[in-house]
């Protein structure tokens, strides 16, 4: 039955109270608007029926019956068995999850009609927890059309979701301002937003959804790069400190060198340089692979700012990273009069006290650090350039924080990561920043070789390993696990140390993991950057690490339970020295035909943006850009790995629409609602 008048809270729709509004909210549904947007993950056929007598495979059919008895089987989990009959045979239905009241309903029905996928025990088909319908008259004639499955979480189950999003739909696109916003000359052939909406949720049997798929994307991607644009917009309009380059102090330190910069070093160079000359923020995003000199090109851009009398952050996501920053700056900056500075959430009592003064006074001119730089009660001066390494560690909102730091003028932001993002992801998650590319690591890099090794073949490996550390290199040995779970994952590791122990009893092994305290976690770690450790066991939690140029062999356990950016982020901790280096990949049984692809695309190439964008293409871009962080946007419907193809179109759009406020506001309403703080800075 039609809405006489739109809902306003998830509470006034039929059937909602607050265990299912919860729920709903647990799926990102916080308006009846958003049940539009929360599209069927697959498709399920319940327009035909099938007989007993017709099967042949576990795919899903609908069956028409009678259950004509029932028992329920005594144990641990009591299950119910279901006696099912139609006119060609009997199959077997269990159920787990039951009351005496409902197996008296189901024995009561006229007919029963029955989803599920058929499987074969002793000779007899069998159900196991079936989608049930009971019918205390005739059945009313078979769907039309074929029936959405959504993403759903526990309390809510599909038949209670599609009723819901029929309840929505049923008040029309009018009362929830779905009208077009794109004009016929921007979508082409493409099929009106209000058809393609009902085409998914209620999809004809033989109409592929992919073009209804790609209407609802095309305005997703669009809204997505309307809000970085307006935050970019916004931050431009504020003033930044215009720091011209200081010649002398970059000679000073570039003769201090025992090496030469590249070519793509100083090219990225010249462009942050242009950037900070300005008087408007800078947001630059520097990518660079693992060893790629980055730490270097924002040691020569701070000096440009420290010499015109601002402040200067780095932050890096660990302490161990952090330090290691600390002691490269130390060792560049203190032949210049440079004083550095630490804070991190360790330092306490005085000398924090005394740290928080010297920043706020503008006497510690650079400051390197954790998130503790984020703290309220740290309060600079005259910040004028913030320097984030590894990004994916900081979320959007982490960033803009920021901003606040500046007091009079917004700081320039030089945002470093050591994961390759391809241009597709690039171009929507950092469409409010620039980009610099470091594409050509520092002479002097020896090339890392990767090897596939069976598991069964750990035993000789371990004997070759022990030959070259007789030869004073070191050894990393990565576990991983198909759950991401810190206690499973430490519990492989400590494992692994335990047999690592009895083979090699003559060998100095430590153990690292993520259920460590950080302050033992960064005794290990150091141990082993100072070469008192042979062989470093750890989980991937060593992915953003210590450089030890020392370490020259990187084994990854199950490497096919990672993605490839991880898998490169990881080798990327051996080959910094002069030493041969090798990166062994210990593979488990049975790897799929995909799985072997991937993993010979790791043995086969070094460069992290080949392998990055065959990492979207594989896995999709959750798993390129590392764990999802609060306070970053997520799609409902655009894909990027299948809808990468839109976005020049997108960015033709986002342009036509420059000057059409009106249109830009009800898109990002419609696609961002509530999260429209993210464009604040």
């Amino acid at each position: 039955m039609p809405l006489t008048r739109p809902p306003e809270t998830l509470t006034a729709l039929r059937g909602v109270g607050p265990k299912i509004a919860e729920a709903l909210q647990r799926l990102g549904i916080m308006h009846p608007r958003d049940l539009i947007f929360h599209l069927p993950v697959r498709y399920e056929d319940r327009t035909q029926l099938t007989t007993l007598d017709a099967l042949r495979t576990q795919m899903p059919v609908l069956l028409e019956g009678r259950i004509v008895g029932h028992h329920v089987a005594p144990g641990r989990r009591p299950q119910a068995v279901l006696n099912f009959e139609d006119v060609t045979g009997r199959a077997r239905i269990r159920l787990f999850h039951f009351s005496r009241a409902y197996l008296q309903t189901l024995g009561q029905a006229n007919a029963v009609r029955l989803f599920g996928e058929p499987r074969w025990n002793q000779g007899m088909v069998e159900f196991i927890h079936p989608e049930i319908q009971v019918y205390r008259e005739t059945p009313p004639p078979l769907e039309d059309r074929l029936t959405p499955i959504y993403p759903t979480t526990e309390g809510l189950t599909q038949p209670r979701l599609r009723d819901l999003i029929s309840q929505v739909l049923n008040a029309g696109p009018d009362a929830w301002a779905l009208e077009e916003l794109l004009s016929l000359t921007h979508r082409n052939t493409r099929p009106p937003l209000w058809d393609a909406l009902i085409a998914l949720h209620c999809p004809a049997r033989h109409l592929p959804p992919e073009p209804y798929v790609e209407r609802l994307a095309l305005e997703e991607l669009l809204a997505h790069r309307l809000l970085l644009m307006e935050r970019r917009r916004r931050l431009r309009a504020v003033r930044a400190p215009a720091c011209a380059i200081h010649i002398d102090s970059r000679h000073q330190l570039l003769a201090a060198l025992p090496f030469t910069l590249t070519d793509a070093q100083a090219r990225v160079i010249t462009e942050i340089d242009a950037d900070l000359a300005e008087p408007v923020p800078m947001m630059r995003l520097l990518q660079g692979d693992v060893g790629s000199g980055k730490t270097l090109v924002a040691a020569m851009t701070a000096l440009t700012v420290l010499s015109r009398g601002y402040q200067v952050a780095l932050m890096a996501p660990t302490e161990l990273l952090a330090e290691q920053h600390l002691r490269e700056f130390v060792r560049w900056y203190a032949p210049l009069g440079i004083s550095v500075h630490w804070l991190s959430g360790s330092i306490k009592g005085r000398v924090r006290r005394e740290t928080l003064a010297a920043i706020a006074v503008g006497e510690a001119r650079l400051v390197i650090g954790t998130h503790a730089l984020f703290q309220d009660q740290v309060v600079f001066s005259k910040l004028g350039f913030v320097i984030i390494d590894e990004q994916h560690r900081f979320g959007v909102a982490q960033r803009l924080q920021l901003h606040e730091k500046g007091g009079q003028t917004v700081p320039h932001q030089l945002i470093m990561t050591a994961t390759p993002i391809p241009r597709t992801l690039a171009m929507t998650q950092f469409a409010d920043l620039d980009i610099s590319i470091i594409d050509a690591l520092p002479p002097g890099r020896t090339p890392i070789e990767t090897r596939l090794v069976p598991q069964t073949r750990d035993l000789e490996m371990i004997h070759r390993i022990d030959a070259q550390l007789d030869t004073g290199g070191q050894v990393y040995w990565v576990c991983t696990l198909i759950e991401e779970s810190d206690q499973l994952s430490a519990e492989a590791a400590e494992t692994r140390t335990f047999k690592l122990q009895e083979q090699l009893p003559h060998r100095r092994i430590g153990l690292v993991h993520g259920r460590l305290k950080s302050d033992e976690k960064g005794r290990v770690m150091q141990a082993f950057a100072e070469g008192n450790l042979d062989v470093l066991v750890a989980t991937t939690v060593i992915e953003v690490g210590v450089n030890v140029p020392n370490a020259h062999i990187m084994v990854i356990e199950n490497p096919e339970r990672l993605g490839l950016a991880q898998l490169h982020q990881l080798r990327g901790r051996v080959g910094r020295g002069r030493r041969e280096s090798y990166c062994i990949l210990l593979y488990g049984p049975d790897l799929g035909r995909d799985t072997v692809e991937r993993l010979t695309l790791v043995r086969d190439t070094l460069d992290g943006f080949a392998l990055a964008e065959a990492d979207l293409r594989l896995r999709g871009p959750g798993e390129v850009s590392g764990t999802r962080q609060t306070g970053e946007l997520a799609f409902r419907v655009a894909q990027l790995e299948m809808h990468g193809h839109l976005l020049d179109e997108v960015v033709t759009l986002a342009e036509a629409l420059s000057g059409d406020e009106a249109t830009q506001q009800r898109l990002l309403d419609r696609w961002i609602g509530n999260r429209e703080s993210f464009a604040h800075v």
